[in-house]
């Protein structure tokens, strides 16, 4: 299963994004394997809009299963959803605690954005 994580650099030490479209990046983990790859998101971050929906086709394509962010957007959300991904939420935390959480079953699905549309956080 892969996971992929809003995050505010590329290493497991870095900090967890609370933003999701805008996020600096994504590290995509691998629960099985171990392996990890990071998407830059800068391009998303600067956009006028459709950063949630293209930050979420970027996740969807790279394979993850779940994503784990802190805040979302109706937008992201349903492009997140009809890609069969599902969301989690987590307060900022390092990208290691926020696996660890995950891994333990400490974080909740999300059923509904908690955001609204062009939310910049």
């Amino acid at each position: 299963m892969k996971v992929g994580i809003s995050s505010t650099g590329k290493t497991f030490q870095d900090q967890l994004d609370p933003r999701f479209g805008r996020a600096a990046g994504f590290i995509i983990f691998d629960l099985d394997s171990g392996q990890s790859e990071y998407l830059d998101n800068q391009g998303n971050q600067q956009a006028s809009k459709g950063a949630g929906i293209h930050s979420a086709q970027n996740v969807v394509q790279a394979g993850a299963n779940a994503v784990i962010t802190g805040h979302i957007g109706p937008k992201a959300f349903a492009a997140l959803d009809s890609g069969g991904v599902k969301v989690f939420q987590s307060e900022v935390k390092s990208v290691q605690e926020v696996i660890d959480d995950f891994r333990q079953g400490n974080l909740t699905q999300a059923h509904n954005p908690d955001k609204p549309g062009h939310w910049q956080g």
